[in-house]
């Protein structure tokens, strides 16, 4: 779910792998900034701070694994391949107290952490210096029907085995 760290997990295992990783949110942000057809559908969902679905991911997915024909990738926020699924399970109260934390630059996809990684400005992004997003009612939301829409999926893989789960609430220290 956001604010699990699948980022940071997925970079460090494509890292050590040599896979090339693909991030949906990253290529969310990068649609929605140049106003595409599907960056256009996708925003429409996140205004609402709603999940995407499938079948937008899909689309917009579908045009990034054909650009990456003969590499080794690693799919990130989309349980799109059956061959291997990490799935990465961290308590309610954990992630939604990260993301209460979290402030976005929605244009330029900066992301900083009140805790960790501060604005040098309350509120205010860094490199822009224009006012950063905080939509603090919207998180526990967003993690509920996450959790509605992934079981079904996390229990399908579970059932053909290829499901691997690590627990944990802190990004370094998550285990199987």
């Amino acid at each position: 779910p956001t604010g699990s760290g699948t980022g940071t997990v997925c970079q460090r295992i494509a890292q050590n792998f040599g896979f090339q990783d693909l991030s949906s949110r990253h290529f969310l942000r990068e649609n929605i900034k140049a106003n595409t057809e599907v960056g256009e559908m996708a925003k429409q969902y996140i205004e609402k701070s709603l999940l995407v679905p499938d079948h937008v991911i899909t689309r917009l997915m579908m045009s990034e694994l054909e650009n990456g024909r003969g590499q080794h990738w690693l799919l990130h926020g989309f349980p799109i391949t059956t061959s291997r699924i990490i799935s990465l399970k961290v308590p309610f109260e954990t992630l939604k107290h990260r993301l209460s934390c979290c402030w976005i630059h929605p244009p330029g996809g900066r992301v900083y952490n009140m805790d960790f990684n501060p604005p040098h400005i309350h509120g205010i992004d860094d490199v822009a210096g224009e006012p950063l997003d905080d939509k603090p009612e919207a998180v526990a939301a967003r993690l509920r029907q996450y959790k509605d829409v992934a079981k079904p999926v996390i229990e399908l893989y579970k059932s053909r085995g290829v499901l691997h789960q690590f627990s944990g609430t802190e990004t370094n220290k998550i285990r199987s």
